[in-house]
């Protein structure tokens, strides 16, 4: 067995500096406050439990108090400096980037427009409206037969044609 086991205290350097009647108050205070500690938790967790039992029965529950917290907690962030200034820049950067998205809307229109009375697609337009009008002409006069080239013999279109 080692000495500590035996009851035999040793010394810190701190404690060697006072006298044995230093010592023994201060070990009485310790033991004195480490029992108030001990006493104070206890009407502690006796004031909780008695909250507790107000609020159950006054029909407050925790999810309400957590609400009102949380709440609470919102209306003191938003009422922060940092969220005002990133509320603010938030803003601005909204207004910058739907000013740059209208500005490119309109430039798209207008390359659009210009593209559309360009001669190469007013091309284009003009052979799509003739093959449209070889394809579907047949029809328009009232007929299901599709214009026919010369050699070839008239053919029906199939009633469930999916144009």
């Amino acid at each position: 067995m080692d000495s500590a086991s035996q009851g035999v205290v040793h010394r810190t350097p701190a404690v060697e500096g006072l006298t044995e009647v230093e010592e023994e108050e201060l070990r009485a205070e310790l033991a004195k406050v480490e029992e108030e500690i001990v006493t104070l938790r206890q009407v502690l967790a006796a004031k909780e439990r008695h909250c507790g039992e107000l609020k159950r029965r006054l029909g407050l529950s925790t999810l309400g108090e957590l609400k009102q917290n949380l709440s609470r907690s919102w209306h003191d962030v938003q009422g922060s400096t940092a969220y005002k200034k990133t509320q603010e820049t938030l803003s601005q950067a909204g207004q910058k980037t739907s000013a740059a998205l209208s500005t490119m809307g309109s430039a798209i229109s207008r390359k659009l427009g210009d593209m559309r009375n360009s001669a190469t697609f007013k091309s284009f337009e003009d052979r799509v409206g003739t093959i449209k009008s070889k394809v579907v002409g047949g029809r328009e006069n009232g007929s299901d037969t599709l214009p026919s080239s010369p050699g070839s013999g008239d053919q029906t279109l199939p009633d469930h044609a999916p144009f």
